[in-house]
């Protein structure tokens, strides 16, 4: 069995936003990604690939497509194929999602 505690993967960078790979398979991928105050993922879309993004602490601004909304932690967030997707710490505190793409490795455009 293989158990990871995201509790220990956190982790926060004033400089950068921190992505930290907690397990992949050829169907899969799972990363924790920590957002510290005013950093964001910019809007990109994966040819190939769904995207889902729970909320594990704090708040963040989604895009997708054109809808953009204010999502809270213990909800989760769904990025279809192709279409433009990315989220921003607008907020004073941290952001940690965990992140899933299916299947992996599909390129960014």
């Amino acid at each position: 069995m293989d158990v990871k505690s995201i509790g220990d993967a956190k982790k926060f960078d004033p400089l950068k936003v921190v992505k930290t790979p907690l397990f992949q398979s050829e169907r899969i991928a799972c990363d924790l990604v920590c957002l510290a105050p005013g950093q964001e993922q910019k809007a990109h879309t994966h040819d190939g690939a769904d995207k889902i993004y729970i909320v594990v602490e704090g708040c963040g601004v989604f895009t997708i497509g054109g809808d953009v909304r204010e999502i809270g932690e213990r909800n989760l967030v769904v990025a279809p194929t192709g279409v433009s997707h990315g989220v921003k710490n607008d907020t004073q505190g941290n952001l940690a999602l965990l992140v899933f793409l299916s299947p992996p490795g599909k390129r960014k455009t």
